[in-house]
């Protein structure tokens, strides 16, 4: 799993694990069947945040603190996280997309060393907002330029589900003169899992940061399985913006979650 933007709590993830957990044994599979990893990187950006918001509220006059500080970490963390070309690729305005990526990589490295024992299985990345232009970035990377020592699953190749929640990836292709999705499935993706493997792209369609993305041109279309339309957060919120903040803790998303799950255990 992996956040958007915003301020977030390390434990992030954890109501959601329970309940597609609690989903799963439903369907009479044990919670222990999946190897969860949250990578969480608020800690990367959030003191520079604070740091600059707590000299600008102290020394200026300015309303809407809260407000504000809304403000500096959404768009903080969206302008701070930046995908430039490769001829700036040496540029220090790339540094923390590289530590971003490093925090993915590092949390792979765990799931698979320590909770697998180095033994592959189907991955599965869950992704919400501003998270799921994370995740496209670095399987680009992976894909474009993979790192030899690591292993197969550490470089993306069993990446055999994408389920984005919330999605923005639209609103960061709009600069690019050419827009190429990831290769999805994974071209050495087993063939056995070929045809299992989804990528699923759920949005409330009360949350504005939310967009489909088969629509984005033909190739997203061919890469993309399915926008699927989703009510989160109850019916009072379920009917605001607000509901960005919401599939985490929606139990209707998360058996569409476990109900994906269930069909590659």
């Amino acid at each position: 799993m992996i956040h958007g933007i915003g301020r977030q709590r390390p434990d992030y993830a954890a109501r959601m694990m329970r309940n597609i957990e609690r989903q799963l044994v439903v369907q009479g599979y044990e919670p222990d069947a999946i190897a969860w990893q949250p990578v969480y990187w608020d800690d990367i950006l959030a003191p520079a945040e604070k740091a600059y918001l707590k000299r600008s509220l102290d020394t200026a006059s300015l309303r809407a603190h809260r407000l504000r500080e809304l403000v500096v970490t959404v768009l903080g963390d969206a302008t701070g996280y930046r995908q430039l070309s490769a001829g700036r690729a040496s540029s220090d305005e790339l540094r923390v997309y590289r530590v971003v990526h490093k925090r993915i990589q590092q949390n792979i490295a765990s799931l698979y060393h320590d909770q697998l024992g180095s033994h592959p299985v189907p991955m599965v990345v869950l992704a919400h907002s501003f998270g799921g232009h994370i995740l496209s970035n670095y399987v680009w990377d992976s894909q474009r330029w993979p790192r030899q020592e690591l292993s197969a699953f550490e470089r993306m190749n069993w990446l055999t589900g994408i389920i984005t929640f919330g999605c923005n990836i639209p609103l960061f292709t709009f600069a690019c003169p050419k827009i190429v999705p990831i290769s999805f499935p994974p071209p050495r993706l087993a063939k056995r899992l070929k045809s299992k493997a989804r990528w699923l792209n759920y949005y409330d369609p009360d949350d504005v940061l939310a967009w489909p993305l088969k629509s984005v041109n033909a190739a997203y279309a061919r890469v993309v399985s399915d926008d699927r339309l989703i009510n989160v957060g109850g019916a009072m919120i379920s009917r605001t913006p607000f509901s960005h903040l919401r599939y985490w803790s929606d139990l209707g998303f998360a058996r569409e979650v476990a109900a994906f799950l269930v069909t590659l255990l």
